[in-house]
C-alpha cells in the first residue's frame, strides 16, 4: 500500500466531540485535514479522505464509498466495530489506539474501586440532600479499606497491568487472568488462563474487567459467573459492555447475588433512560469516560503521526497494526 506524499495527503478526523484537528494543526505537519462531527457528514465526505481517524462514527458500509482511503487510525483501543476482512479486501490498513488510554482507563478503574470502597457515591447523594450521616454500628455497612483485599483483573494487557501496579500500592492481593499466561504477570501476584476464571471468582473481593471484546470474552460474565462470585463482591467493568450479559447482571443485582457494580461500558450507549441499571443504589455508572482525558487527542495523534511516518518510509508494520 502506497500512501500519497505529504503535500497530497488528506486526513479526515471523525468524532462527535474530540478536538483532534486542533491538536493536529498545532503540530505544523503540513498535511491537509478536515473534521466531521456526524455519521451523515462522514458518509458525505469519506471519498475525500486518504486517512481516517475515527471510532464510534465508523460503519462498515462506508467502505465502498471510501475510494481513496488507505489507512484508518482508530481512536479507540477496541476495534470490534471494524470489518477486518472487508478492509483487507479493499486495501485499507487499520491500526488501533491501544495504549493511548492505558493510563486513563486504569486510573478510572482504580477510582471506581476507591469510590465503592469509601462509599463516595452515597456521600455525594447525602450532600445533595444536606444529610449528615451518623456513625454506623454495623461494621459491614461502613466505609472499608483496600489493604489485604483480593482484586481479580480479567485482561492483563496494558490497562490491566497498570491497574495491577496501582492496586499493589494499596496493599491489595492481585490475581490476573489473560489469554496467554506465559506473556507475564507484571505486578500481579499470580496469572492464570481464562479457563480458570470460574475457579478464581469465589476468591475475589473485586472483579475488574479490562479485557478486549472477543468471541472468548463476549458474555463472559453471565449468570454462572455472577453466581460464582463471593457474597459482597464488587464488579467493575471498564472493558466492553458485551463482556457482561446485561440481563444476567440486572437479575443478579435484583436478587442480591451480586452485591454491587461500577460500570463504564454498556450493551447500548448511551445507556437507555429506561434501563433498570440507573435505579440501583448499589451501582455506580460513568458514561464510558474511562479513556477520555485532556490528553487523549495528543495521545491519538502521536500514534497517527508515527504510523504516517512509517508508511512514508516504506515500512510494512504499523504501530498497533490490526490489518
Amino acid at each position: 500500500m502506497t500512501l500519497p506524499s505529504k503535500d497530497k495527503l488528506n486526513v479526515c478526523f471523525a468524532h462527535v466531540a474530540y478536538r483532534l484537528g486542533d491538536n493536529f494543526k498545532a503540530r505544523n505537519t503540513g498535511v491537509a485535514y478536515f473534521e466531521v462531527r456526524s455519521a451523515d457528514e462522514l458518509k458525505a465526505r469519506i471519498g475525500e479522505a486518504d486517512v481516517l481517524v475515527v471510532s464510534g462514527l465508523w460503519k462498515n458500509d462506508l467502505i465502498p464509498h471510501a475510494k481513496r482511503l488507505k489507512l484508518i487510525q482508530s481512536i479507540s483501543a477496541g476495534v470490534d466495530q471494524y470489518g477486518k476482512d472487508a478492509l483487507k479486501a479493499a486495501g485499507i490498513r487499520l491500526a488501533s489506539a491501544a495504549g493511548a488510554n492505558a493510563r486513563a482507563v486504569s486510573e478510572h478503574a482504580m477510582s471506581l474501586i476507591l469510590a465503592h470502597t469509601r462509599r463516595l457515591a452515597e456521600a455525594r447523594d447525602n450532600q445533595a440532600k444536606h444529610a449528615w450521616r451518623g456513625m454506623i454500628a454495623d461494621p459491614a455497612a461502613r466505609e472499608d479499606e483496600l489493604g489485604e483485599k483480593t482484586l481479580l483483573i480479567v485482561g492483563l494487557g496494558r490497562i490491566g497491568q497498570r491497574l495491577a501496579h496501582l492496586a499493589k500500592a494499596f496493599d491489595m492481593k492481585v490475581v490476573g487472568v489473560r489469554r496467554d499466561p506465559a506473556a507475564g504477570k507484571g505486578a500481579a501476584d499470580s496469572v492464570h488462563g481464562f479457563g480458570e476464571l470460574h475457579a478464581l471468582l469465589p476468591k475475589a473481593d473485586i472483579v475488574a474487567l479490562t479485557c478486549p471484546l472477543t468471541p472468548e470474552t463476549e458474555n463472559m460474565i453471565d449468570a454462572k459467573a455472577l453466581a460464582a462470585m463471593k457474597p459482597g463482591a464488587h464488579l467493575v467493568n471498564v472493558a466492553r459492555g458485551r463482556c457482561v450479559n446485561e440481563g444476567d447482571l440486572i437479575a443478579a443485582l435484583k436478587s442480591g447475588t451480586l452485591a454491587s457494580a461500577s460500570l463504564d461500558t454498556f450493551h447500548e450507549e448511551p445507556l437507555p433512560a429506561d434501563s433498570p441499571l440507573w435505579k440501583f443504589p448499589n451501582v455506580l455508572i460513568t458514561p464510558h469516560t474511562g479513556g477520555e482525558t485532556a490528553r487523549y487527542e495528543r495521545n491519538v495523534n502521536d500514534l497517527l503521526v508515527e504510523n504516517l511516518d512509517r508508511l512514508w518510509k516504506g515500512q510494512a508494520e504499523l504501530k498497533n497494526q490490526v490489518v
